[in-house]
Order: structure tokens, then sequence, then C-alpha cells
């Protein structure tokens, strides 16, 4: 399963209970998407290694997006860190970074890689990759797309036909096939292949098309919700969602579930916008601190 924890949930301005919208994947490594002001403190908080993050994907570089990685940085230096950060982003992040920490007082005791993105594989482990799509808000803006790569699993109707019972299943596994009541069983022969999971987090954007095929079928769909429908204009001006946009995009791509995110602080109560976003996206919920969604 791979564990979503939201680390922030409002817009550029941190409140009280709030922070801004980031949110951490655990899937072998730790993954940041975004990282907000206090961002390791709402690891240490909400029990996600903070030490074991292998790498940070900004959407765009307005400061509620990257300020935490200053301090994340020097949290892991004090830790005595030696494993290599990589951090993606849009045009510009390599530059920024590299001139922030050439600063002595801010210099990393270990490499902190830095890397501008926009299309293709940029990211790989064993279980899964993650990819960029281009948003549209203000500057050079992007999503990102963790999917799961497709794995093999027993069809059990046929392996049961096949005789295939207790330590056989490890052991065709293993070596790909083996004999059962005098005859030779392929791996292949019983089992199908399971597309993976997908993940989609927009980052901040308006509606745009990149978000519908980037997001088609995914798992789980994390969409800027800034504004109420109301405030589609400021919505609009301000180059951001409103919670009916992000469920009309959840539709259209079939999403199986959409987590509306990045709440503009002048909302004290967010459930009119779920109420909005639910009208057209029954299975839309919203982010909040602490949040965890398997998947």
């Amino acid at each position: 399963m791979i564990r979503v924890v939201v680390l922030g949930s409002s817009a550029s301005a941190p409140s009280k209970d709030c922070f801004p919208s980031c949110f951490a994947v655990k899937y072998g490594p730790v993954l940041l998407f975004d990282c907000c002001e206090g961002a390791q403190k709402q690891m240490m908080r909400y029990k996600i290694s903070y030490s074991r993050t292998k790498a940070i994907f900004l959407t765009h570089l307005h400061a509620d997006h990257f300020l935490g990685v200053f301090g994340l940085v020097q949290t892991m230096n004090l830790s005595g860190r030696k494993e290599p950060l990589q951090i993606f982003g849009p045009r510009g992040t390599k530059k920024f970074f590299e001139t922030i920490f050439s600063l002595r007082h801010l210099a990393p005791q270990f490499p902190v890689e830095a890397r501008d993105v926009s299309t293709g594989k940029i990211f790989e482990e064993d279980l899964f990759e993650v990819r960029p799509f281009a948003v549209k808000h203000a500057g050079p803006s992007l999503g990102y797309v963790l999917e799961q790569k497709p794995y093999r699993r027993f069809d059990e109707e046929k392996a049961r036909k096949a005789g295939i019972r207790g330590r056989l299943f490890t052991d065709i596994q293993e070596k790909g096939r083996v004999t059962a009541g005098g005859k030779t069983i392929e791996y292949d022969d019983v089992t199908y292949v399971q597309q993976g999971k997908k993940i989609v987090y927009t980052g901040d954007t308006l509606p745009c098309a990149s978000i519908a095929g980037e997001a088609k079928d995914a798992d789980l769909l994390v969409h800027d919700a800034c504004f109420a429908d109301e405030d589609k204009e400021m919505a609009a001006e301000k180059k951001h969602a409103t919670s009916r946009q992000a469920a009309e995009a959840a539709k259209k791509a079939g999403a199986k579930k959409l987590l509306l995110t990045h709440f503009s602080n002048r909302y004290d109560d967010r459930k009119p916008l779920l109420e909005e976003a639910r009208k057209i996206f029954p299975d839309s919920i919203l982010a909040e601190e602490g949040l965890e969604l398997l998947i």
C-alpha cells in the first residue's frame, strides 16, 4: 500500500492550525510533494521519517511551496545525513537552490542535487516512477504523476485448478514453473498483469486539459481547490481553481478519489467547498493536516 499523508492544506499563508499545501508519500523511500514551512516538524508529528526522504518534487517556485526545504536540509545536517537528496522542479529550480546552498551558513554537509524538469520519467524505484506535466499557474508550473509499475497477481481460480497450493506459490514465483499433479505449470499460466496504482498532484493551477489526460483513471487526484465557486473570477485572476472545477476535472479524468487542497484562508469553514465538489464528484474529501490515505 502507498501511504499518503497531508502535511499542509492551506494556500500561501500559514495559519494557527494549518500549514501551506504539502504532502508526503511513503512507499519504500519517503517523497515530498512541495515542501511547506516546518515540513520536518510536521513529519515528526505524523510519524514520517524525515531522514528517509529521498526526493522533493516542487510544483513551482512560489515561496509557500519551497520554504520548508531549508529547514529540512538543516535538520538533516544536524542529524548527520550523508545520503544525497534530490530536488526536482520547473525551470529555474537548479540555479535557485545551487545559489542558496552555496551560502556558507546554509551549505549542506551532504549532496543536494537540484534539477529542472519538464516531461518524461524523472525518478524511478523498483516499484514506481514519477513524471511531471505542465499546468497553468503564474510562471513555470508542474503537476506530478506517481505511478506504480504493473505487476503480476495470481488468478486464484486458475491456480486452484492447476493444483497450486501452499509452498508451490512461492516456488512458482521464484522459479517460473513448478510440477503439480504430474503437470508442469508455468507462472504466466496462473497469473495476470495488474495495473499499478496512480496518484496525481496538480500543484497550483487553473483548470487545464493536461490534468484530465494525466489523471485518467487515477486512484487519487490531489487538486488545487483554492476558492469556492462564487469566487471563480478571483480564482481565474490568481490562476487557481475552485472546488467545483477540481471536481469537474476528477469526473472528466475518471479518477477514483479526489483530495481537495490549497484552501484560501478566507474560508474559516471549508465544508461548503466540499459540498460544492461532492455535488459533481461524490468521492471528494478535504485535505487537513495529518490526514492519512492508503492507496
